[in-house]
């Protein structure tokens, strides 16, 4: 029986849920800036910057989208992006401590990105020259990227120059920057789905795959947190625990929607688990923006999805060992006890880190942070041995 209504596999592009999450976090930033102009809500203008930088970050990593352009994902290109990352994640996470540089990066990248864009659509001999020919969507396809890279522009001047509108206008214009960029996504959804190879060509570079490079953010972030919050116990830093699970919230949500991985375990992709993923998405959009209101429950739900993921995972990792749903007999490469250890101990530490988040005295705050940071290592150490196993598939496949 063919699976149908929420439940039927979708296949959406990459590129498409980079962006559509872009327009989803834009739009609920300028919501929240309405109840913020009049006093009714804080704010945190870090974590929106860092979120920002995240974004941008994700969108180098996995599809080599600069915003000032495409570029080939080369090492070079991997390593910008994860860099930038790592510097959304610590403007997040430590208050201040880069002042206003993040702020300037944004409006850059939102204000010169845009204008530099917009140039390339009107001139570039592959964009709107050749839209014009090939008319139908492609039309409505020039008004809504001319329309998004305005905006975005404006908004690039606004970020630099908070005061050049006051907030409820620029709320508007956020939210309006939002849902542009939500309609070409759709839209360029309905391309795809017409040219599909406009929506491969992104994973053909030979490059780290969209799964891989989500292990690799993955990592670092742990990483960075874990190293964190170690001085922060120790007093030496400020710290915004709110932003800290907000960002591991829209984390979650990404690979949700990329790729069907969970914190309960892998799933194919279904209108039903992107819409899923989507909602993690807002509670971490909102949790970075405004201040503790979410961390009571967010920090129940992560808690909740790391012991239980952890649990079950390292169930189905045990149980060949006990005799039940034993594998075929034969000798077992190196590399894959290697791989199952490595399993078994970041299972371990999921469980530890969700047991953590329940009962927060229980484990001192400078140990929870080495326990991240290793989490983080041992998921760079598990790509590296995944990377090892497909090197060697490719030999196996070259020889026979």
């Amino acid at each position: 029986m063919k699976s149908s209504g929420l439940f039927k596999p979708v296949d959406l592009s990459l590129d498409v849920l980079i962006l559509l999450l872009a327009g989803v976090m834009m739009a609920v930033t300028g919501l929240l800036l309405f109840p913020v102009s009049t006093g009714v809500l804080p704010y945190y203008e870090n974590g929106l910057c860092g979120l920002l930088l995240f974004i941008f970050a994700l969108q180098m990593i996995t599809l080599g989208k600069t915003p000032f352009g495409d570029v080939r994902r080369s090492r070079l290109v991997l390593f910008c992006g994860l860099a930038t990352a790592g510097f959304g994640f610590v403007t997040s996470f430590v208050p201040g401590i880069f002042g206003q540089l993040p702020r300037v990066l944004i409006a850059l990248s939102f204000g010169l990105g845009g204008l530099v864009l917009l140039l390339q659509m009107l001139f570039a001999q592959d964009k709107m020259r050749a839209w014009v020919k090939y008319g139908g969507i492609f039309h409505t396809l020039i008004i809504a990227c001319g329309g998004v890279y305005s905006l975005s522009i404006l908004v690039g001047l606004l970020v630099l120059k908070q005061s050049l509108l006051p907030l409820r206008v620029t709320a508007f214009v956020v939210l309006a920057f939002g849902a542009a960029i939500i309609f070409l996504s759709v839209l360029l959804e309905k391309i795809y789905s017409r040219y599909p190879e406009g929506a491969r060509r992104w994973l053909e570079d030979g490059q780290i795959a969209p799964d891989k490079a989500l292990i690799l953010v993955t990592g670092v972030f742990m990483v960075i947190l874990g190293l964190l919050l170690i001085p922060v116990n120790l007093g030496i830093l400020p710290f915004s625990g709110s932003a800290q699970i907000g960002l591991l919230m829209v984390l979650i949500a990404f690979q949700t929607i990329a790729t069907g991985s969970t914190p309960l375990g892998a799933f194919p992709r279904s209108p039903l688990l992107v819409l899923t993923g989507f909602c993690f998405a807002i509670l971490g959009i909102v949790s970075c923006l405004i201040p503790y209101i979410l961390v009571p429950a967010l920090t129940v739900l992560i808690g909740t999805f790391n012991i239980l993921g952890g649990s079950v995972n390292l169930l189905k990792i045990l149980l060949p060992a006990f005799g039940i749903n034993t594998p075929p007999s034969g000798a077992v490469p190196i590399i894959l006890v290697k791989l199952n250890i490595t399993q078994v101990t970041m299972n371990i530490v999921s469980i530890v880190f969700g047991t953590s988040m329940f009962f927060s005295h229980l484990i001192p705050g400078g140990i929870v942070g080495g326990v991240l940071a290793a989490n983080g290592g041992l998921l760079l150490y598990l790509l590296h041995l995944l990377n090892l196993i497909d090197g060697m598939k490719m030999q196996e496949q070259a020889s026979s």
